[in-house]
C-alpha cells in the first residue's frame, strides 16, 4: 500500500469510561493500531479530546466545569496526565511521540500557519507521531476551535492529509440520531456532502463537545481539501485497518475532485471571516460560472466591520455564501465604492486603490459551485 498521511481524531466518549476514567483498553488498541500504521510507512497525527475528562477524574469532580477559567485549569492538569499515559504506551512499542497543543490564532496568521506546517512535516521526517490537542489552557471563546472534530479536520487540511478518520461512539452516520428515533437508517457512503438532507441532533455525549452537527463541517472542510472521511466506532481502533483494506465500514466520505491549494485552503478554513459582501447577479456568474475576480461595481451590500486583507464571505443577495476571500478594501472604503466601476475609485476615496475587491488568487467557492470554478493552481511549496 502506498504511504498516505492520516489524521485520526478521537472523542473523549470513546477515550472515557464510567467516572471519567480513561478506558485503557481502547488506547491500548488505538496506540497498537497507530503505531502498526506508521510501521508500514504512513505519515499519522493522533488529535486527541479528554484532557477536561481526564483532568475532572483527577480533582474528583463530578460535572464538567462550565466557566472558561475553570476549563482551563481543569485541562491544565488532565493533559499532562493524558499524555503520560499515551507515552508509556506508546513507548512499549518504541514509537516517539510528540505533544503539539494549538489554538484558532495559530492557523488564523499566516507566518504560524506555515510554521505549524512545516513542524509537523519535520516530525514526519523524525517518524514521529504527533497528538495534538486544542491548547484550552490560553485558548479564549473568541480564538477556540470549539471542538475537536473542527480541529482534526483543519489539521488534515493543513498537512494535506488522505484521510481523515472521527473515532466517535457510534458505528456510522445516520439518518437521525439513532439515540432518539428507533427507524433511522445507517449511512455508509457520501458521495457529494450538499446530497445530504437528515437530522443530526444537537449535541454530544455528556462530557464530550462535539455532535454530529461538528463532524459534517469537519466532513466540509475535508473533502474541499480534497481529503476522504470516514466516520467510525472508537472502540474498535484497528477499523482504520480495515478500512485502508478497502472494507466499507463506517460512513465514508468521498473527496472534491478539485481540491484547493493549500493557500486557499488556508483562506476557506483557517482564516474567520469579519464581515460579508452581497453581491449582484452579474457577479455572481462572473466568480461563480468564469472564475473572475470581484469587482467593486458587483457589490450590492456590505456588512460588518473589517480590514483591508481581512477574510470576508461573499453572498448572493439571498445571503446564500458563493465564496471566500481575502479583500483588498476595509468597511468604510467599500461602502463608498461599492456599485461603482474601479476607474471611479479614485475619484470617490482620493487616491488610487487596487482595481480589483477580491483577487481571484485570493477567492475560494464554496464546495457547492466547485464543479464551476476556476482550474485550480498546481500545488507547490510556494503556495503555502
Amino acid at each position: 500500500m502506498k504511504p498516505q498521511t492520516l489524521v485520526v481524531k478521537i472523542g473523549t466518549s470513546s477515550l472515557t469510561r464510567s467516572g471519567n476514567l480513561l478506558a485503557l483498553s481502547v488506547l491500548a488498541r488505538l496506540v497498537e493500531t497507530l503505531s502498526q500504521l506508521q510501521h508500514q510507512g504512513h505519515r499519522v497525527i493522533l488529535v486527541s479530546s479528554g484532557a477536561v475528562g481526564v483532568g475532572c477524574a483527577r480533582l474528583g469532580l463530578s460535572e464538567r466545569p462550565k466557566a472558561i477559567e475553570q476549563k482551563q485549569a481543569v485541562a491544565a492538569v488532565g493533559q499532562g496526565r493524558l499524555m503520560r499515559v499515551y507515552d508509556d504506551l506508546f513507548t512499549v512499542l518504541e514509537q516517539p511521540i510528540a505533544q503539539v497543543l494549538l489554538t484558532r490564532s495559530d492557523l488564523m496568521q499566516r507566518s504560524r500557519y506555515v510554521n505549524s506546517y512545516r513542524t509537523f512535516q519535520e516530525l514526519f521526517r523524525l517518524n514521529v507521531i504527533p497528538i495534538v490537542n486544542e491548547n484550552d489552557t490560553v485558548a479564549v471563546d473568541e480564538l477556540k476551535f470549539g471542538d475537536n472534530d473542527t480541529l482534526s479536520a483543519l489539521v488534515a487540511s493543513l498537512v494535506g492529509a488522505d484521510w481523515l478518520f472521527l473515532l466517535t461512539d457510534v458505528d456510522q452516520l445516520y439518518s437521525a440520531d439513532p439515540r432518539a428515533n428507533p427507524n433511522a437508517e445507517p449511512i455508509t457512503w457520501v458521495p457529494h456532502l450538499g446530497d445530504l438532507n437528515i437530522d443530526v441532533g444537537d449535541r454530544g455525549s455528556a462530557w464530550g463537545t462535539g455532535g454530529m452537527i461538528t463532524k459534517l463541517e469537519a466532513a466540509r472542510i475535508a473533502t474541499s481539501s480534497g481529503i476522504r472521511m470516514a466516520i467510525t466506532n472508537g472502540q474498535t481502533p484497528d477499523n482504520i485497518l480495515k478500512i485502508l483494506a478497502g472494507e466499507p465500514l463506517g460512513t465514508q466520505f468521498a473527496p472534491q475532485p478539485k481540491p484547493n491549494n493549500a493557500r486557499k485552503r488556508w483562506i476557506a478554513n483557517g482564516l474567520r471571516p469579519s464581515g460579508r459582501l452581497y453581491l449582484d447577479p452579474g457577479a455572481v456568474c462572473a466568480i461563480g460560472q468564469d472564475g473572475k475576480s470581484l469587482l467593486s461595481a458587483g457589490i450590492a451590500a456590505v456588512e460588518g466591520n473589517f480590514q483591508a486583507q481581512d477574510a470576508v464571505v461573499l453572498c448572493d443577495r439571498n445571503g446564500k455564501e458563493i465564496a471566500r476571500g481575502l479583500v483588498n478594501y476595509n468597511h468604510h472604503e467599500l461602502q463608498q465604492i461599492r456599485g461603482h466601476r474601479s476607474s471611479e475609485i479614485l475619484m470617490i476615496l482620493g487616491y488610487d486603490g487596487a482595481d480589483t475587491v477580491v483577487h481571484r488568487d485570493n477567492l475560494v467557492l464554496n464546495p457547492d459551485h466547485a464543479d464551476l470554478a476556476m482550474k485550480p493552481v498546481a500545488e507547490d511549496e510556494s503556495a503555502r
